[in-house]
């Protein structure tokens, strides 16, 4: 395998082989989950022994066996939620879901009342979204119901929700929740092209099945001194749970990145 190839063909190589995951990842917490649907069930009147979630990895919506009178109350993919609106209108099943807050009023037009919610719900991968929801329920078009919004907050304020393991990446490793942090507080950071390469997780962490949400990059060990430079006016809070490491091969290819950045010494601050 040439330098290049090693560079940019691998993650595609890999990727081959494993299932795909995409933002649509957002496992809901379930003391959320069950906010939501017990407000859902005493709106509408819904027996919560009804209720159905044919959303899980792997799972096909369109293939569930959907019992007489079933409600489906889920969480489904936001990326497909127009098909999967139109797929139980057009079968007549009835249906509660979660969907994006900044794209739900386009779903009014399959025929969805929107509901929104003063929500940003903080998921099983991390991931914070502003949600609101779609249903088959009612007459309105849209809603605004303050009090499911309440609901919601009380289960994430009660500390039902997921508790997250604070990560300790290698420092030649700029994460994409590194990259904020650093906007966040102000704090200028330049990253050459040829210092970095695009990896959706480091092998250790896809041993195990987990990735870094959104994708990071491997650094050169000078930019990785910037970035240690950088972090240091960032406020760190939470002690981490879990500490990463790199790989052979992970360092193998820095080394590559340091003979870049040694053929081209890098003016970023």
């Amino acid at each position: 395998m040439t330098r290049e190839e090693k560079f940019n063909d691998y993650e595609g190589f890999v990727a081959k082989f494993q299932p795909k995951k995409t933002t649509d990842d957002c496992y809901t917490p379930p003391a959320v989950y069950e906010a939501v649907k017990a407000w859902a069930c005493r709106r509408y009147g819904i027996d919560p022994s009804r209720t159905v979630r044919p959303f899980w990895p792997g799972g096909d919506y369109e293939r569930f066996d959907y019992p007489a009178g079933a409600v489906v109350l889920d969480n489904p993919p936001f990326s497909c939620l127009a098909r999967i609106v139109r797929f139980y209108t057009e079968r007549q099943i009835p249906y509660f879901l979660f969907a994006p807050g900044l794209t739900a009023l386009g779903l009014a037009r399959h025929g969805a009342g929107v509901i929104y919610t003063d929500s940003r719900i903080t998921y099983h991968n991390g991931a914070q979204v502003n949600t609101a929801f779609v249903t088959s329920y009612g007459d309105n078009a849209v809603e605004i119901t303050p009090d499911l919004g309440e609901a919601i907050k009380a289960a994430q304020r009660k500390g039902y929700t997921i508790k997250r393991t604070i990560y300790q990446y290698p420092p030649n490793l700029l994460t994409t929740q590194a990259a904020l942090a650093l906007a966040r507080n102000g704090i200028p950071y330049a990253l050459p092209r040829r210092e970095a390469v695009f990896i959706r997780a480091l092998d250790a962490m896809r041993a195990e099945g987990k990735e870094a949400f959104g994708g990071a990059l491997l650094i050169s060990d000078r930019a990785a001194a910037r970035k240690a430079d950088a972090e240091q006016a960032v406020p760190h809070t939470d002690a981490p749970t879990r500490v990463w490491t790199l790989s052979g091969r992970e360092r193998q290819i820095i080394e590559e990145l340091n003979h870049k950045d040694d053929e081209r010494p890098c003016a970023a601050p």
